[in-house]
């Protein structure tokens, strides 16, 4: 019967007198979902059920050598935690010797021979085989897998007397009260392997699979692939490798453009209508009229005015074709790739287009001398409150929004005893916190808003609700061209933007 044992324990269970001689050992094969580390260095991990329990038995090998066959697996068993195994052993003299071993805990490890038919690399890089033909266990001093044990032995070795040839030449035994020294028999006709002169067989390099199989096989296998690459060494170069030297992508694909619409995320976007090429956004241009009322007096008369603003859809998109081919090779996949490349492009083209609305729309103007000097800042901050206040019917300002020069200009501001004006970790005292490395940014109780798409020499004080985006993103569209062989991958999307209350935004003048 297979027992499971954690322990390296073995028991040996001799024949009793008049039975047949019992030849068999068992033990785990290989554990399922256990990381081993291969005789090459690669890292190994068996799927449960990855390896058969029927078919053709695989054979038992010494130290996966098949020049040393001491018998076959007879019986294989999925736990669902370990493939167990029973194995006989041939009554051989090399049977004998393994058996002798194996009962005193000599050799007391088993490891597989498998040809991997189907697995794949986790994230850390780990060879997960999920299929593979059990061609071969080998009993070995030392396996991959720790728990590769065998833990059972059945055995009992039938001692015979050494038959004597005519050739044998037999040597007197000397004796002597201490101990007694036997001199080895040496047969005449004995089949001792010479060492003649050879020619050297050639050796063939192993392509990529050839060498990942001898590589989970490991032990004997494995070892004489590597010495014969070794051999090989002087006359191998990169130029006659192309099987074991492929040229690596690392994954994923770097895209230094940054999909980022500073102004458009700040202010918002909002759903365009469907229908039209061109929309009304009402706006309100005229207020009622209030007034203190007397009795038996007429009280005060008024308009309330509402204007129509003509919004116009503008269409942004860009086309690429691809080849069926260059879509179904690529690794990484260039389809991915590309679909975010023109996510990012068409993020830069509508907030370039919300820019150049936005400085365009501004016409009330404030002060700002010196870009170096604390006090002339916080005087222009202020005069361009003070102009939303009055001219928008009460409104503050909420965003500041600048070119990249002037988030430079305003980093760099520092008081009189030369501490910065906006520290990264700022006292109860700070007007606010900049960093060059985040625009999300805090300035005189203001939203800092930094957008390179902005004309240069922009620096905006602004009530954000006085300007609106409007969009309906499409997304990607893909198009077979089958005369070609080919795709039409196309990115689009409507977008507009306009000022609704120019009162709102003060520039630098």
């Amino acid at each position: 019967m297979i027992r499971f044992s954690p322990t390296h324990l073995i028991t040996v269970d001799a024949a009793a007198a008049g039975e047949a001689p019992r030849r068999s050992i068992s033990g785990v094969a290989v554990e399922w979902n256990q990381i081993a580390v291969v005789s090459s260095g690669e890292k190994v991990m068996f799927m449960p059920g990855s390896l058969p329990v029927d078919g053709r038995r695989p054979k038992l090998y010494m130290q996966h050598d098949p020049n040393q066959i001491i018998g076959q697996v007879t019986e294989r068993v999925d736990t669902g935690e370990a493939l167990m195994f029973t194995a006989s052993i041939s009554a051989t003299d090399l049977g004998n010797t393994a058996l002798t071993l194996m009962s005193d805990g000599t050799l007391s490890e088993v490891s597989v021979g498998v040809n991997v038919e189907k697995f794949s690399f986790d994230k850390q890089g780990v060879m997960v085989i999920e299929s593979a033909s059990f061609n071969e266990l080998s009993v070995v001093s030392q396996p991959a897998f720790a728990s590769s044990v065998i833990t059972d032995v059945a055995a009992s070795i039938p001692q015979t007397e050494p038959e004597i040839s005519n050739n044998d030449q037999q040597v007197t035994e000397k004796e002597s009260p201490m101990e007694t020294e036997t001199t080895p028999v040496v047969e005449a006709a004995a089949a001792v392997e010479k060492l003649w002169a050879t020619p050297k067989r050639e050796f063939r390099m192993p392509s990529a699979a050839e060498y990942i199989v001898a590589a989970c096989q490991g032990g004997e296998t494995f070892a004489r692939m590597i010495e014969g690459i070794r051999a090989a060494a002087p006359d191998v170069n990169t130029t006659t490798l192309d099987g074991l030297l492929p040229v690596p992508t690392v994954a994923p694909i770097y895209n230094n453009l940054i999909g980022m619409r500073p102004i458009v995320d700040a202010i918002g976007v909002r759903a365009m209508p469907t229908s039209g090429k061109v929309f009304i956004r009402p706006k309100v241009t005229t207020n009622v009229s209030q007034g203190v009322v007397t009795q038996s007096t007429t009280i005060t008369a008024g308009q309330f005015i509402v204007d129509d603003i003509q919004v116009t859809k503008g269409i942004y998109g860009g086309y690429v074709s691809l080849s069926e081919a260059s879509i179904d090779w690529t690794s990484p996949e260039v389809l991915g790739a590309l679909l975010d490349d023109m996510a990012r492009v068409y993020a830069n083209t509508t907030d370039n287009v919300a820019a150049d609305a936005l400085a365009a729309g501004v016409s009330q103007t404030a002060t700002l001398t010196d870009a170096d000097s604390p006090a002339d800042w916080i005087a222009f901050v202020y005069e361009a409150a003070v102009t939303i206040l009055e001219n928008s019917n009460g409104n503050l300002p909420t965003h500041l929004i600048m070119t990249p020069s002037y988030f430079a200009a305003l980093g760099r501001l520092v008081d009189d005893s030369g501490r910065p004006l906006f520290p990264a970790v700022g006292p109860m005292n700070a007007y606010g916190s900049v960093t060059p490395g985040n625009m999300d940014a805090l300035a005189f109780g203001l939203r800092v808003v930094v957008d390179r798409f902005l004309p240069a020499g922009n620096l905006i004080v602004a009530d954000a609700s006085g300007f609106e985006n409007w969009e309906t993103p499409k997304g990607a569209i893909s198009i077979e061209n089958p005369s070609q062989l080919s795709r039409t991958i196309a990115w689009r999307g409507y977008f507009a933007s306009v000022m609704i209350d120019a009162t709102k935004f003060v520039k630098r003048g």
